[in-house]
């Protein structure tokens, strides 16, 4: 499948790599995932919040990813590496500043977990996106 522009951003979908805490992870290992073992054309996320804090890109901003089927087509995707009983503080406190870079550029962006749209996914990312976003962000 080639690779589309994305021709709206109306979301961002926070997901999580579900790995352990001992295993530190970046966009070259989740592209192996997703192009070696998957055969997707690249990787499915936007942005990879590493267990420091690091954030890496992943696959092109204005392309439509490959990360949340509902809303591929309108997304950014975000994957914190971990899943939600072990995310840093670093990654929490990255993860706030890469939406905050969204948000300048898509002033109406929604915030959510993977979880909001992709019933097969409950525990994805691990907490409830929406109301951190509404803690950070709105207050």
């Amino acid at each position: 499948m080639a690779m589309v522009e994305r021709k709206e951003t109306k979301y961002v979908v926070v997901h999580c790599a579900d790995t352990p805490a001992d295993m530190d992870v970046g966009a070259a290992d989740i592209r192996r995932w997703h192009v070696d073992e998957r055969g997707w054309d690249d990787l499915g996320y936007h942005w990879i919040v590493r267990r420091s804090g690091q954030l890496e890109p992943g696959r092109d901003q204005r392309l439509q990813g490959s990360h949340a089927l509902a809303v591929n087509s309108k997304s950014i995707g975000v994957c914190l590496v971990g899943r939600g009983d072990n995310f840093t503080e670093d990654q929490m406190y990255t993860l706030h500043n890469v939406i905050q870079t969204i948000r300048d550029m898509h002033p109406e962006i929604e915030v959510i977990g993977h979880s909001d749209v992709e019933p097969k996914k409950p525990h994805c990312p691990g907490f409830n996106v929406k109301e951190w976003y509404q803690d950070e962000f709105i207050g």
